[in-house]
């Protein structure tokens, strides 16, 4: 790593983006690994029956108990230590007593750990029990968006070259993009420059440079893309009560590619077996 504390490039919008020497790659790498090792934690609690909020005590606990604290709670008021969002939830979905998951069911779990100021951030889908076809394919294909982003990112490429590639996994597959949320920079703060949007035309947007970190965390939704909030002011969902699915990396670019902070340790990269079509550009997938 060539860069340094202080070291910045300006997005398209004027804002600064931090680029992260070594030292601040080590950090991240912790606490993207305790992010990550979180979620591998829960595999075996999410199980018909199990109320999200007890999920969510349960990430409370493990983060506390591997040296960190989680990002979410307290953040602009969210009231939980992570975002819990089953079937037709798009994001930010609050862990609840009342919100039991249920056989068939899938859910995004959003752990962002803070280890030492620096944050980890990441989210997977999970099946619950005996989940169909359409459900289980749904999920792949937004794991292989996620991955076909991430692997156009290194030294030169551009912004738009990862949206596009997000979104033409979505488009073959006859899903829709969601465009009311985007990804993000990432650091010691929680959401900085620059927007990471995943949708976009190849050869357009920022340039990518050594240093930058952002998330990659496409969502897609079984029916159209638009959304509606609730009135809790936080929970988001299909505004056709659609299927929707994400995952989410936290990367970093480096002088010769990228470096996902966020791997799962135990190697539970996606819950499905690959598509037949597969975009997947990531270590082999693991079911759970």
């Amino acid at each position: 790593m060539k860069t340094y504390p202080g070291d910045y490039v300006l997005d398209p919008t004027g804002r600064r983006v931090v680029l992260q020497d070594a030292t601040a790659f080590a950090a991240l790498r912790v606490a993207g690994q305790v992010a990550a090792s979180c979620l591998d934690h829960l595999t075996s609690f999410i199980v018909p029956g199990v109320s999200t909020a007890a999920i969510d005590r349960i990430v409370d606990t493990y983060l506390r108990d591997h040296g960190a604290i989680p990002a979410t709670l307290g953040y602009h008021g969210f009231p939980k230590s992570c975002c819990i969002s089953p079937n037709h939830v798009v994001n930010h979905g609050i862990p609840a007593e009342d919100v039991v998951l249920h056989d068939g069911d899938i859910v995004n779990v959003d752990v962002t750990a803070i280890v030492d100021g620096w944050h980890g951030d990441t989210s997977r889908m999970y099946l619950v029990g005996d989940v169909a076809a359409p459900a289980r394919h749904l999920v792949g294909a937004t794991y292989d968006a996620m991955m076909a982003g991430i692997a156009q990112v290194a030294p030169g490429q551009q912004l738009g070259d990862l949206g596009h590639a997000t979104d033409a996994v979505a488009r073959r597959y006859g899903y829709s993009s969601v465009r009311d949320y985007v990804g993000h920079g990432i650091g010691r703060v929680f959401h900085d420059a620059p927007d990471i949007f995943h949708w976009g035309k190849p050869g357009r947007g920022m340039k990518l440079v050594p240093g930058m970190v952002f998330t990659v965390e496409p969502m897609l939704n079984q029916g159209g893309p638009g959304i509606r909030q609730l009135a809790d002011g936080w929970t988001n969902i299909t505004r056709d009560l659609s299927l929707s699915a994400q995952f989410e990396h936290m990367v970093g670019v480096t002088s010769s590619g990228v470096e996902i902070f966020t791997l799962s340790p135990a190697g539970f990269h996606c819950p499905v077996p690959p598509l037949a079509d597969s975009f997947s550009a990531a270590p082999a997938l693991s079911a759970f």
